[in-house]
């Protein structure tokens, strides 16, 4: 078992570069399915998550080279199956992106139902279901597995996505690619890893427009085929460097991003005293004041991206004020508020409404990471906090942060990662 210890107080100065997007990694590596020959894949973040579906497609029979650290090639060309039921399977949530990948190139798809972080209960596919329904296929889920046929290939249809979901858009999208005929997905998320996706895709031979906006459309081809492409900066990450700027203090350039991106980011940082400075592709942020309170609403991009509300309401602790956050993507996203109690935030949860009354000090304290984000709220915790702080449970971080450690590091952080025995494997003494 590894954990984190943080000596926090130390304000951080320098620069760091952000890595390529996990969230459209995970959907671009299922859509190299989709395509006859080799796909280069660049900048490619080094995180569990990539590496565990790396695993999955090589299991199915797919050649994966490691071109560099960020840069590997994929082959699905000997890919014969089309089940995908593996251990792996159950701890990542993306997962379930073979299943439209699948179904899209073979027209049948049997895959176990996903794992990842579980904030919210268990996250429905149904609108994955009906776009898979309303293409042509047969769908049924028994035992965790979800199983997906159709009759020769998916045939173009209009499918309107009840509420916005990333997850149905993209799954979506990957079975309509190879489609016969044209697909139209009203009410799609606009995420920028679904642009990338289409670009992705797009490069590859695929016929794919309006992503970005509420209405994609997509005319099947005969085939794709393979080629290059780079993989968009992580806003996710971006957003999360520039939070422990400002609740840490210091000045710090984080590089490698698309400012568009993190306009929501950016604006809410603004409003509580932070400087933010906008470059081609970096943005520096500064923040020397104290901290002031705001309110924060997260909302399907370009709203105020729900993956950031654990590490802002982190630092909402610490500014002057009352400050109310409502979650309004998923249930039950403010586990983590209990461990920040621990360091003496004063939090009150109520649904998907937190009240956060800002205090003078945070205090280190053992904590333990519950998800992925709630993790990096941990770490800015952890920075902004006197004293020391140990986190567990960082496996769920290094889900989607690439050596976060040594990128903190890198900026004056006092933060390590030890190895540490789980006390209940150890052998019992007399």
């Amino acid at each position: 078992m590894t954990k984190y210890i943080i000596q926090g107080g130390k304000p951080l100065y320098g620069e760091l570069e952000v890595s390529g997007a996990k969230n459209a990694a995970v959907a671009i590596i299922p859509a190299a399915l989709l395509v006859d020959g080799t796909c280069r894949i660049e900048n490619i973040p080094r995180i569990s998550d990539v590496t565990m579906l790396l695993g999955i497609l090589k299991q199915m029979g797919a050649r994966v080279g490691v071109v560099n650290k960020n840069t590997v090639d994929i082959d699905c060309s000997r890919v014969s199956g089309t089940r995908a039921t593996f251990d792996d399977m159950r701890r990542i949530r993306a997962s379930y992106y073979l299943l439209g990948a699948l179904l899209g190139r073979y027209g049948s798809a049997s895959v176990a139902m996903p794992g990842g972080c579980n904030f919210g209960g268990i996250r429905p596919i149904d609108q994955h279901i009906k776009g898979f329904t309303a293409m042509g296929a047969s769908v049924s889920v028994k035992n965790g597995i979800v199983t997906a046929e159709t009759a020769g290939r998916a045939a173009g249809a209009v499918v309107y996505i009840d509420v916005v979901s990333v997850g149905a858009t993209i799954n979506i999208m990957l079975s309509a690619a190879l489609a016969e005929g044209r697909t139209v997905i009203e009410n799609a998320a606009k995420e920028p890893h679904i642009v990338d996706l289409a670009n992705f895709l797009n490069s590859m031979g695929a016929d794919i427009k309006g992503a970005g906006t509420n209405v994609i459309k997509i005319n099947g081809v005969q085939r794709l085929s393979g080629g290059s492409y780079s993989i968009i900066p992580d806003q996710i990450e971006a957003g999360t460097y520039m939070v422990a700027a400002a609740g840490a203090g210091g000045s710090v350039a984080v590089k490698n991003v698309i400012p568009k991106h993190l306009v929501s980011i950016s604006g809410k940082l603004r409003e509580m005293g932070v400087d933010v400075y906008e470059g081609e592709d970096a943005v520096v942020v500064t923040r020397e004041a104290p901290l002031r309170r705001t309110n924060i609403k997260t909302q399907p991009y370009p709203g105020f991206p729900t993956d950031m509300q654990p590490q802002i309401s982190t630092i909402l602790c610490l500014a002057r004020g009352t400050s109310v956050v409502t979650e309004g993507v998923w249930d039950n996203r403010f586990r983590y508020a209990g461990e920040l109690v621990k360091m003496g935030g004063v939090i009150q949860v109520s649904g998907r409404t937190a009240i956060i009354e800002g205090v003078p000090a945070l205090t280190g304290a053992p904590l333990r990471s519950c998800d992925l984000r709630a993790g990096a709220a941990m770490v800015i915790a952890g920075l902004c906090a006197g004293g020391v702080t140990e986190i567990e449970g960082v496996e769920y971080i290094e889900r989607g942060y690439e050596d976060i450690v040594g990128k903190l590091r890198g900026l004056g952080a006092d933060i390590r990662s030890v190895y540490a025995p789980d006390k209940r494997s150890l052998p019992i003494r007399a």
